[in-house]
Formats: structure tokens, C-alpha cells, sequence
């Protein structure tokens, strides 16, 4: 039975993972649940799956439902409480959001803990470091990106398998062929129609500027040991095809399915094994046309200065990634238009200074100084 710590259970990842669970009681168990500050929700997980730990990350909410708490479980809660989470179990899921999922994965890694990992920003921010932690200490990381998964799927569960081009496809979010006068009329309730999928706010808002595909080119540079040149992206409107790979035949094997983000999910807590997922299978006489477009970089500025990041290399996809939380976290809140993103990350991306990231403070201190830079910006 694979003992599992689920960090980030109240999100949209943390509650199909719990699906999931909840599918295969007996090949799955809660060993920890930790969240941010869903505290209704999170005591009802806590209540079903009685993990041997539980924490809340936000003190005042913690608080709220302490006293609920069913005995047995280990209570706590603060963000070095909460991070003490990924020592349970044998494999940490890691689906917090943003620059905090670094943390989690740093010292899941640093247990021993195998890494089923649906947080971005671990590789976008510290990609080489966390890699490096992977193989030093000898555990499996499993992406769960349906993305990633696709690429990992078509590689035949290998990171290290040959290859030619791994083609990461991208939906185009809800603007896709907007004019810029267009998308400066754009609201944020207009940017969280996502076409195909169902996700939080902030990788909602990613995949409309298309800054999400951008830290997807990112992780797969990491997670597959190659450079910028063997990736390339195209736009898949119906969100059919996955991703692909490219070999040296010619051949180009593509991972398909109806959008769903449980199948990654199951799939990378039962690889090489297959279990039904409750997916509905393909039916391809009625899927009507599945289409390719191109995904240009001077038509996606944010996807443009993902890509700009990652070629300086260094610390620039954590600077990129710190004032992109701040730039949509603005947008959200209705302080800055939806085109204004680009312009806070364009500034903060300017002014950061090279470093290369050796440990977890110098990931934090380019995360801080790209958070100063773009609230810099938002408040001129």
C-alpha cells in the first residue's frame, strides 16, 4: 500500500487526488493532509481520511476547527508545521501553489520521499537544485502536469529515454487570436473561462497569458535532462492530445484522452500499472476535427518572457515565476488590466540581478526581490 502525504488538499489537485484515493482504499492511504487555510473543507477530509497528521498553514483557521480535530491525529499548524507534513508516507504529492511548493518538495526530497509533483514553480524556481536533489538521494519523481505526463507517458515511464523533440501542446486559453485592443478589455472573470479545463484562479489566469506553457517548457527542460531547442509547443484548441514526442525515425507518439487532470494523477501514483480512472473512453466518430496552430512567441508576451527567462538561465525563471504571482494576483483583484501582466514581469525581469541558485535562501531572496520589483511597478 503506498502511503501518500497530500500537500495542498483543498485545491483542485488535492481533491481529485483524494478521488482518487478514495477509488483504490486498498491500494492508497492518507499518511499527512496539509492545506493553506480551507478550514471547513480540509476538517472534512481530515474527518474521511484520518491521516496521522494534518496542518493548516493559516493560524486563525487552524484554530477555528482545532478542537474538531478526530483523536488519532496529529494537529498542527504555521508554514514549518505545514512543511513537516512531507515526512509522512512514503511519497509526497506536492500540489501547493506558487513559490511555496519549493519547500515541500526540497524537504520531501531530503526525507527520502518519493515526488508525485503537480507544483510548478519546484522546477521552474529551482529546477536544477531539485533535480540534482532527486538524483542524489535516489528517489522517483512522477510529474503530474497532464502535460509532462503525456511526455513521460510517450517516453514509456523513462526521463532518460532518446529523443528528438518533445512537442508540449497548449489549448490557447480563451484569447487565442484577440487583438491587443481586445484583450485590454479583458476582465478577470473573462479570463477564468477556460475552454477545456476546470483549475484554480492563478493557473487559470497562467494559461490565458499563456505564462503557464512557458513554465512548462521550463519543468520539461528539467525533468527531461535536455536544452530549449528539443521543445517545442503548438496549440491543440480541443485539449485532445496531451503532448508528444518526436524520436529519430520520424515516428511521433501522442498521449490522448478526453481533459481530465485524474488520470495523471492516478498514473503517477500506480506507473507502470493502469487502473481505470473513471475516464470516459475516446470516441473518435464523433470527435469532429482536431486542429494545430501555431503558438508564437511574439503574439504571447508572457510566454515570450518565460522563454526570455529561460534562456539567461540562473535565477530568471524564479524572478519570472515571484512577480508573475504578484502581477495576477493584482490582476485578480481588478489594480492592474490583464495586458498590464506582461509589463510588471517585463519590469521585475529587468532589474533582477544573476545568481545562480544554489540552495533553498537564494531561491527565496530572488522570490522576494521579483515580489518587491512587481508591487514596485503595480504601485507607480
Amino acid at each position: 500500500m503506498k502511503e501518500i502525504s497530500l500537500i495542498g488538499s483543498t485545491g483542485s489537485i488535492g481533491r481529485q487526488a483524494l478521488s482518487v484515493v478514495a477509488r483504490y482504499p486498498e491500494k492508497f492511504k492518507i499518511a499527512a493532509l496539509v492545506a493553506h487555510s480551507s478550514a471547513e473543507e480540509f476538517l472534512a477530509q481530515v474527518e474521511k481520511f484520518r491521516p496521522q497528521f494534518a496542518a493548516l498553514v493559516d493560524e486563525r483557521a487552524a484554530k477555528s476547527i482545532a478542537d474538531s480535530i478526530p483523536d488519532g491525529v496529529r494537529f498542527a499548524y504555521g508554514e514549518e508545521a505545514a512543511v513537516e507534513g512531507v515526512c509522512y508516507g512514503d511519497t509526497a504529492l506536492v500540489a501547493a501553489t506558487g513559490f511555496a511548493g519549493l519547500k515541500y518538495s526540497l524537504r520531501a526530497v531530503a526525507e527520502g520521499k518519493n515526488l508525485a509533483l503537480a507544483n510548478k514553480e519546484t522546477l521552474v524556481c529551482g529546477g536544477e537544485l531539485v533535480m540534482g536533489k532527486v538524483k542524489a538521494a535516489g528517489v522517483d519523481l512522477t510529474p503530474i502536469d497532464s502535460e509532462h505526463s503525456a511526455l513521460w507517458q510517450a517516453l514509456n515511464f523513462r526521463k532518460d529515454a532518446p529523443f528528438d523533440k518533445l512537442i508540449i501542446t497548449a489549448s490557447g486559453g480563451p484569447f487565442y487570436g484577440k487583438t491587443q485592443a481586445e484583450l485590454e478589455k479583458v476582465t478577470a472573470a473573462d479570463a477564468l473561462k477556460h475552454p477545456t479545463w476546470k483549475m484554480g484562479a492563478k493557473i487559470t489566469i497562467d494559461s490565458a497569458t499563456l505564462l503557464n506553457k512557458g513554465f512548462e517548457v521550463i519543468e520539461a527542460k528539467w525533468l527531461y535532462d535536455t536544452t530549449p531547442d528539443k521543445i517545442t509547443t503548438v496549440v491543440q484548441p480541443e485539449s485532445i492530445i496531451h503532448s508528444m514526442v518526436q524520436f529519430a525515425d520520424g515516428c511521433v507518439m501522442a498521449q490522448m484522452s478526453y481533459p481530465t487532470m485524474e488520470l495523471p494523477i492516478q498514473l503517477a501514483l500506480t506507473y507502470p500499472e493502469r487502473l481505470d480512472c473513471g475516464l470516459k473512453p475516446l470516441d473518435f466518430a464523433s470527435l469532429g476535427q482536431i486542429r494545430f496552430l501555431p503558438l508564437n512567441r511574439a503574439d504571447f508576451p508572457c510566454y515570450d518572457l518565460a522563454l526570455t527567462a529561460l534562456e539567461r538561465g540562473d535565477n530568471y525563471p524564479c524572478a519570472l515565476n515571484g512577480a508573475g504571482e504578484v502581477a495576477v494576483g493584482a490582476f485578480l483583484k481588478g489594480r492592474i488590466g490583464f495586458t498590464k501582466i506582461q509589463e510588471a514581469i517585463a519590469y521585475a525581469l529587468d532589474r533582477t540581478e544573476r545568481a545562480k541558485i544554489v540552495d533553498y535562501k537564494t531561491a527565496k531572496d530572488t522570490d522576494e526581490r521579483a515580489r518587491a520589483l512587481a508591487f514596485e511597478w503595480i504601485n507607480k
